[in-house]
């Protein structure tokens, strides 16, 4: 693959950061961003920048390959964009948290251009750099084959982890940290679950915490420093993770996280697991209420619990008054 040949659109932290990776393994990326900061901060550290679209296009070698990593919002249009300024045999690559639906419009649409499309769920945040990221991927096989520079550049690689028990000889792409997990969509619907997933284990980690904060008001009462306790989990427990090493470190920072809202966002790909698991008629108790629990956390179940309490009133008399 020719250094000159790989593209970034978008240069927030995963973007950025992505274009920094590749840069470790002599891989240069044109970048560009609606910014013009980001994108000299970028060319500051050797990056190519550009000015606009047709600029960034123009100084790309064929055959291009054009990474887009944007807000879902604008993914979209900006893939539509960019294929304005792209030639048949180039490669356009939706890096972001898409719906998987999506993938296959935008794939149709780039196929009557004569435009490749792969898209790449991208797990890793904003430690990717050092760690690398965990890509899974969708597309045609021979596209997706003549990325492997790129994909194996970003990831982890096999020293991340210790080899499952059982595994020998060569090791299989998963175990560098990338997979080609099949067909346009594919790779974004892994991404989904992914995160759907991770939304069950924060919240697990959530509740069993503040059971913890509370004891202090229990029969027997209990004193726990929950920092140390996560501590303690870090190291031979079976739910010992990066996600609990994660926690470990904001409690460490700061035992009880003040600094930090209680209303928690969810960015789609919670919904969109418990849409496909209705689809596919799959029980998802665990991840259907970490994702209601980040809806009542933004006081959303509030007129629900107004409702409740004045069925209460109604048929009992009882009468809970409003907090001071």
């Amino acid at each position: 693959m020719s250094s000159t040949n790989f593209g970034m659109i978008g240069l927030g932290r995963m973007g950025a950061n992505i274009v920094r990776r590749l840069a470790n393994h002599q891989i240069t990326s044109i970048v560009y961003d609606v910014s013009p900061d980001s994108v000299a901060a970028l060319a500051a550290e050797g990056s190519i920048g550009s000015t606009d679209l047709a600029d960034f296009a123009a100084k790309l070698s064929a055959p291009r390959t054009v990474w887009v990593m944007v807000p879902a919002g604008v993914t979209d249009s900006t893939i539509a964009a960019v294929a304005a300024v792209l030639s048949p045999g180039d490669t356009i690559i939706d890096g972001g948290n898409s719906y998987y639906k999506n993938d296959l419009m935008n794939a149709e649409m780039l196929k009557g251009l004569g435009i490749n499309f792969v898209d790449v769920g991208t797990s890793g945040g904003v430690y990717g750099l050092e760690r690398g990221y965990s890509l899974m991927i969708g597309g045609d096989k021979s596209v997706v084959a003549s990325l492997d520079p790129i994909f194996k550049a970003l990831a982890p690689g096999v020293e991340a982890a210790m080899r499952t028990p059982g595994r020998s000889g060569e090791p299989s792409q998963a175990e560098y940290g990338y997979l080609h997990c099949g067909p346009t969509g594919a790779g974004h619907f892994v991404k989904m679950i992914h995160n759907g997933i991770e939304y069950g284990m924060m919240a697990a980690f959530a509740e069993g915490l503040a059971i913890f904060e509370a004891a202090d008001e229990m029969t027997p009462a209990y004193e726990l420093d929950i920092p140390e306790i996560t501590e303690v989990w870090r190291r031979g427990s079976v739910v010992a993770s990066w996600l609990l090493d994660l926690t470990a470190q904001a409690l460490n920072e700061s035992s009880e996280l003040k600094e930090y809202s209680s209303e928690v966002s969810d960015s789609g790909e919670g919904r969109w697991t418990v849409q496909a698991a209705i689809e596919a008629g799959i029980p998802a108790h665990v991840l259907s209420a970490s994702l209601y629990s980040r809806f009542a956390s933004r006081n959303n179940d509030e007129f629900a619990n107004r409702v409740l309490s004045a069925m209460r009133y109604k048929f009992g008399g009882h009468n809970e008054k409003p907090k001071a």
